[in-house]
């Protein structure tokens, strides 16, 4: 009888048998080059070298954009106005063409990209028509052509540099001032600063990289850990040792979370180095600082939510991994809930998002929100509580489920053929 009311050792948990499991799968995962390029490799290189090439490439295009002049058509020139006209001919942007005769010529030709736009000069309507010489323009363009938007702006632009000058010369031939004619003028100032708008652009692309690069570095790590072991054939033999299976299982949790974690912090450094380098330029261009400085506080916070991050995706892979055979079966598994995870990145995109108490229940999200708070430096310590239960609860639940998958004996050595939704019916659900 006391035989019986004993604990079973296989179902204990032991922290030193997992501190050996772990230092072991660490030292295969390093000396794996497929899992040390996703881990580590990417995280470093990838992002900052994706940002490089994009912002060079969006110079480089700009720089061919601006180089090309738009063919624009004009029909009925306003007689009022001869310096109009002379204004597009010596625009260095504008190409002026000879117009096709008919409508259905000229819009086909715009269609198959023979022609950026045309502009039709007619008089103008109701109380505008009281202004001797007013007119009104009437541009055809297509907006699914890249050139014919161009040509559109460089029209518009051109015509209203044009009509303002007119406008100043009618006021000032009828001795008005040329404020009182205008009625009311628009003006605007940016009060953000050069660390605000540093604070912004890495709100809004810091947390998407994040997401992405801890998913990515979880990944391979979920699939060898579980599926690699199998195709090795080095799962029974791991599991005859004096290790209790919970031991087994939390010192693969901790070794996939820490490759996530890893790969999310490294993905953070390789990008707060090289942001400033890439983008400030850009920003000059428009007349604006651009500067990079992170809140010591943030640090702390940043580094919890990789932790977290990692902690939650890690588990989730693991369990859709358990039931993979081969190392090719495991990738098939885990993508689905690869691509699950990156949709609430889709929503970080939504104008005035922020976390608060509702956002603070709903996994990921919360996370990548308080790591947009953490770089902005204004954090809502409420909900930052919240998320942080709500992380915790969410890891422990999905450790709790692998760790029950893996009871199975079939599920451990490969023979169970389901997945992991024919698995939740049968024994979870028990249907």
């Amino acid at each position: 009888m006391d035989a019986v009311c004993q604990p079973n050792p296989r179902r204990q948990l032991n922290w030193q048998q997992v501190a050996i499991l772990y230092r072991r799968e660490m030292r295969a995962a390093f000396r794996e080059k497929t899992i040390v390029i996703n881990s580590v490799l990417i995280p470093i290189f990838l992002y900052p070298l994706l940002l490089w090439i994009a912002f060079t490439g969006l110079t480089y295009v700009s720089g061919q954009t601006e180089g090309v002049r738009s063919r624009v058509a004009v029909l009925q020139w306003p007689k009022e106005h001869p310096g109009l006209q002379r204004l597009l001919q010596l625009n260095q942007e504008i190409e002026l063409i000879s117009p096709q005769p008919s409508r259905q010529e000229r819009e086909k030709q715009i269609q198959d990209g023979r022609l950026d736009a045309v502009v039709e000069f007619l008089p103008a309507t109701s109380s505008a028509a009281r202004l001797p010489g007013n007119f009104q323009a009437a541009i055809t363009f297509s907006q699914s052509k890249e050139r014919s938007v161009t040509a559109r702006d460089r029209i518009r632009a051109a015509l209203g540099r044009y009509r303002a000058d007119w406008l100043k010369r009618e006021a000032s031939a009828r001795g008005i001032n040329p404020g009182t004619w205008q009625v009311f003028t628009i003006s605007s100032r940016n009060l953000a600063s050069g660390g605000e708008m540093g604070a912004f652009v890495l709100g809004l692309m810091l947390p998407v990289i994040f997401v992405v690069m801890v998913a990515v570095g979880c990944f391979y790590p979920a699939v060898d850990a579980m599926a690699g072991e199998r195709e090795r054939n080095t799962w029974e033999t791991l599991m005859s040792t004096a290790a209790s299976r919970l031991s087994i299982v939390i010192a693969k949790y901790l070794y996939v979370a820490s490759l996530g974690g890893i790969a999310g912090a490294l993905n953070l450094l390789a990008v707060l180095v090289t942001f400033k380098p890439i983008l400030a330029p850009l920003f000059e261009r428009a007349g604006q600082t651009l500067e990079t400085t992170l809140p010591l506080y943030a640090v702390p916070v940043l580094a919890i939510s990789a932790l977290l991050l990692a902690g939650f995706v890690a588990a989730g892979m693991m369990i859709f991994a358990s039931f993979a055979r081969t190392f090719r079966e495991g990738q098939a598994m885990i993508t689905p809930f690869y691509m699950l995870i990156l949709v609430p990145v889709v929503f970080l995109q939504v104008p005035g998002l922020k976390l608060s108490v509702a956002t603070a229940f709903l996994p990921v999200l919360n996370l990548t929100l308080m790591v947009r708070e953490a770089i902005s430096g204004t954090l809502h310590w409420g909900p930052i509580a919240i998320t942080l239960a709500v992380s915790v609860l969410a890891i422990a639940a999905c450790v709790w489920l692998a760790t029950f998958i893996l009871r199975f004996e079939d599920v451990v050595i490969g023979s169970y053929s389901g997945s992991f939704g024919r698995f939740f019916k049968e024994r979870i659900l028990k249907r």
